[in-house]
């Protein structure tokens, strides 16, 4: 591991890391969501609650024991849109456990855009795990560490889905971009609805360090707490009409957003420094040849 840097790299990366401080706190402002209105607990027998803090602020808690996880959905189905969460993951030891936030059309051949918090033992950095299916077609999985404590306080996890490409933010950073690459026939999710879910399980069989670091009951009930649930820049399907809400409102500019010089360079700063795995230089896993939109366009 190299320790010293250089005065250029050092400068770059203040830089880059006071754009993420400043993104973040945007982010936080513009955060209005109601959890009541826009999001449902769907599953976990009570373990999934809402609570209210010290400010009287909505907090939605999904916790984990032994017997059961606990989930909730978006009420409102999507064509396309920029979403964002504030989540503070399961202090402590985690390992084994899985927080996991996407969208999906659920079915056989299903859309899908993840992001998947892997559990760890106390002290070791959380894995912030990505994937995106279309048509049920997986295998485009991404891992990093998290460059912050993700248990001691909220930070923003946010998804733009739009017809150019997905884009993966954490507090405002953009951390992944899958482009729209059909012309070169890699499949793209455009054609499917899909709701926001979140969850909290159990996977000790390969969550941490491949399966080899059990669940520890003792810690439980493990709790992820959301809040700050926003969906104001999303198009809502109705599936009575077959119709997205911004089907005619062309002049929203997320809708054509894709990453500028400085959005790339943040992605190459994140994938440097704290990037542990990308499908796009597995080529043991792909011995036949890397993928089609692993390869520069």
């Amino acid at each position: 591991m190299r320790l010293q840097k250089d005065g250029s790299e050092m400068r770059n990366e203040i830089i880059i890391i006071g754009f993420v401080a400043i993104c973040s706190l945007l982010v936080a402002v513009f955060g209005d969501g109601d959890l009541d209105r826009d999001l449902e607990i769907t599953w976990g027998d009570g373990r999934a609650r809402m609570v209210g803090d010290n400010n009287n602020e909505q907090i939605l808690k999904l916790s984990l024991d032994r017997d059961s996880g606990s989930g909730f959905q978006s009420k409102n189905q999507y064509l396309f849109g920029k979403i964002d969460v504030q989540i503070k993951l399961v202090p402590g030891d985690s390992a084994g456990t899985v927080t996991a936030y996407y969208l999906s059309s659920l079915g056989f051949a299903h859309d899908e855009i993840d992001f998947e918090f892997l559990g760890n033992l106390s002290g070791d950095p959380y894995v912030l795990h990505t994937n995106i299916y279309t048509q049920g077609q997986g295998d485009k999985e991404q891992q990093i560490y998290l460059w912050f404590d993700p248990t001691k306080n909220f930070h923003t996890y946010s998804i733009l889905w739009n017809p150019l490409n997905v884009i993966f933010y954490v507090d405002g950073t953009p951390i992944r971009a899958f482009k729209n690459l059909e012309a070169r026939g890699v499949p793209f999710p455009k054609n499917q609805a899909m709701r926001i879910y979140s969850s909290i399980y159990d996977a000790d069989q390969w969550a941490t360090r491949g399966g080899a670091v059990k669940t520890n009951w003792s810690e439980a009930p493990f709790i992820a707490s959301y809040r700050n649930f926003n969906d104001r820049h999303a198009c809502v399907w109705t599936s009575s009409s077959s119709s997205s809400s911004c089907s005619s409102h062309h002049q929203y500019s997320w809708l054509r957003h894709s990453l500028n010089a400085s959005g790339e360079a943040m992605i190459k700063w994140v994938q440097k420094n704290f990037m542990i795995y990308n499908y796009c230089t597995d080529t043991q896993r792909f011995p036949h040849g890397l993928p089609p939109e692993c390869s520069s366009p």
